[in-house]
């Protein structure tokens, strides 16, 4: 179940908050509707108890808040407006990818799909899919990790009729073996219809929590509400004049003095009682909404279940006895499947008027009247039919699965992957960089004056670096900025879980790529070169060794910028940026502070430090050491691990300070 307990967003300067002091339960095995009108504080609400907005007030599934829980998207699983993912990346990428982050099988993905009817469009692109079939995805993401509970925001938004039905039919179906779905909806209808319970918000603040009869009996249905000390004699001939008139009318005490008419109006209500002398305190209309709901047609009365869903599901649709089979399955104690599991229990019953018998001057008592000619439905039975909720054919759901409970180091880097070949951008980039780098190394070459080592790999005197580095760095800042354009994880408390373990994840892919760019990058130039100019320009230079260390830690410290800022920034821009700052900002002001005046300076200290610390190593590996000292001793080694050290302290800082939040 969900317990909301003193919901409240931070308001913003002079205005309110978008959501005041909020409280409410969703009870397991019920369908629960948050109802509210645009600005009403739906979505916050939900931002709120997914912890994506800051506020006060906490929330509660099953008993523990979500930052208390390892892997929330195991327990919880949401829908917040669109399905979050690159509109370039296949169906069932998508969905293997999010696996490999929740710890689930890949076979995993095929059988949500089944459930939601995705089979046939597994390979086609999330840009591609029309709003129903990115509502089914959506559902699908949020049923992967096997979830008890389901919060989804307006999840039939924009769908037909027979969608609608259909998604209804799934999230019933998620309720009846034990679940807990929690949706908003602005449809006042649809929530009398779908839900167990409806919780109204009005202006950022709660009005209503009731059950879906009670809501449609007092807050759905047209009515006349009246105060008067003269309840009793007032509702007794009001029932007498809808005799008389053949109409009908029900008349119904309410707390105190109130009544509430239904089946009449203001005008009718106020000639009675002043033809009669009643003084009446309160006399107004409150119109609700009776006019026949999407899945009803113009005579109220609503389709076949099985022949919508049927049509909704195409010729695979789930039979009655598909669902009771399936409905042996179950998530603690729950109702068998199509059968319906309210707290108030039969809507039908729940939704007639309760008879009040206080006697009144006259002592007549004060009664439920819905005498009428026949020709017209009686009132009661007009509001019980908008308040009914249509039983629904039960999609199956995926099968239970087993999920290991101690996290696996490769579970971020199955994720990394799988989100890195998922697209085509990091290919497209590489070969990007490979044929530039090949042009310029002609180019290079053609007019002269370059070094032998900046003529392998492209580097031009004029540019602060080479392109493949620049191209390493845009893949570095790729990887955690598409992660903020088009979210993945989003149901995992907000956009990017921020731990080490996809950072370091990030880090190692990001260095693979690298790695094989900058290889790629020297050997295609040196093809390029003897193809053009001969065996002269293809030769090997003799220090290779050395130049081959500073080369592939200038692309890896690129890269590893790329990662480090974007994730610390939130965008692929600011990742490149940070890049392109190292040799421009960042060298100029190293080779500064290393080339100023000073009392004393550090002559000889690479070969102190030689003799202390290296001459022990076996093997002969205080050569290696010694190159990558000489490599970090130059002002761009030196810059770039001044910038990965600040960059790393900086994410680490904020990582820390949000898990403290």
């Amino acid at each position: 179940m969900i317990q909301a307990i003193g919901l409240t967003s931070n308001p913003r300067k002079e205005f309110p908050p978008a959501l005041d002091d909020v409280s409410f339960e969703a009870q397991a095995g019920c369908v629960t509707a948050l109802l509210g009108g645009a600005g009403a504080g739906k979505t916050t609400a939900l931002r709120l108890m997914l912890e994506l907005q800051q506020g006060r007030g906490v929330t509660f599934f099953r008993g523990r808040p979500l930052h208390r829980m390892a892997h929330p998207s195991r327990e919880v699983g949401v829908l917040l407006g669109d399905v979050p993912g690159h509109p370039a990346r296949s169906v069932r990428g998508h969905l293997r990818m999010l696996c490999a982050a929740a710890g689930v099988p890949a076979r995993r993905a095929d059988e949500v799909l089944e459930v939601v009817g995705l089979v046939s469009l597994r390979d086609e692109r999330l840009g591609t899919l029309s709003r129903g079939m990115d509502r089914r995805l959506g559902l699908a993401c949020s049923l992967l990790a096997d979830p008890h509970t389901l919060v989804l925001d307006d999840p039939a938004e924009g769908l037909t009729t027979r969608e609608r039905r259909w998604l209804h039919g799934a999230l019933r179906a998620h309720a009846a073996q034990g679940g807990t779905v929690l949706l908003t909806t602005a449809d006042a209808k649809e929530a009398a219809r779908t839900a167990d319970r409806v919780v109204t918000l009005e202006r950022g603040r709660l009005v209503a929590d009731q059950d879906a009869a009670e809501f449609a009996r007092t807050r759905l249905r047209p009515r006349v509400a009246v105060r008067t000390p003269h309840a009793s004699r007032l509702a007794t001939l009001l029932g007498k004049q809808a005799r008389t008139a053949h109409r009908s009318v029900e008349v119904v005490r309410e707390s105190g003095n109130r009544l509430s008419v239904y089946g009449s109006s203001c005008a009718d209500v106020g000639e009675i009682a002043f033809r009669n002398g009643i003084l009446v305190h309160q006399l107004a209309d409150e119109v609700g909404d009776m006019g026949p709901g999407p899945d009803m047609d113009p005579d109220g009365i609503e389709p076949r279940a099985d022949e919508e869903s049927r049509s909704a599901y195409g010729d695979a649709a789930p039979t009655k006895a598909d669902a009771g089979a399936s409905s042996r399955r179950r998530r603690g104690a729950a109702p068998k499947r199509g059968e319906r599991r309210t707290p108030a229990g039969d809507l039908a019953s729940g939704s007639e008027m309760s008879q009040t018998s206080d006697e009144g001057q006259d002592g007549v008592a004060a009664c439920e009247t819905s005498h009428g000619t026949g020709d017209e439905p009686s009132a009661r039975n007009a509001g019980s039919r908008a308040s009914d909720q249509p039983a629904y054919d039960l999609p199956d759901l995926p099968p239970p699965i087993s999920v290991r409970p101690a996290p696996s180091p490769l579970r971020p880097l199955r994720y990394e992957l799988r989100r890195a070949l998922g697209v085509g951008t990091g290919f497209v980039t590489a070969g990007v960089v490979l044929v530039v780098s090949a042009l310029t190394a002609v180019v290079l070459a053609r007019i002269g004056h370059t070094p032998h080592a900046r003529l392998l790999v492209a580097w031009p005197r004029e540019l602060p670096l080479p392109p493949a580095a620049l191209g390493a760095g845009l893949l570095g800042a790729i990887a955690f900025g598409d992660e903020f354009r088009h979210p993945a994880l989003a149901a995992d408390r907000g956009t990017v879980p921020r731990r080490l373990g996809l950072l370091a994840a990030k880090l190692l892919v990001a260095s693979a790529t690298a790695l094989v760019l900058a290889v790629l990058t020297v050997g295609c130039n040196i093809e390029v070169l003897y193809l053009v100019y001969g065996r002269e320009l293809a030769e090997v230079p003799a220090d290779w060794l050395s130049l081959s260390a500073s080369w592939i830690g200038l692309v890896v410290g690129c890269a590893w910028a790329g990662v480090l800022a974007a994730g610390l920034f939130r965008s692929t821009t600011a990742g490149l940026a940070a890049v392109v700052t190292v040799p421009i900002v960042v060298v100029p002001l190293v080779q500064k502070v290393l080339e100023g005046p000073s009392v004393r300076t550090a002559a000889g200290f690479p070969l102190r430090l030689r003799e202390v610390l290296l001459s022990q190593w076996p093997f002969g590996g205080e050569r290696y050491l010694a190159a990558v000292a000489r490599v970090v001793g130059q002002p761009v080694g030196g810059a770039m691990t001044l910038s990965l050290a600040a960059l790393l302290c900086a994410y680490l800082f904020t990582t820390l300070r949000s898990r403290v939040r």
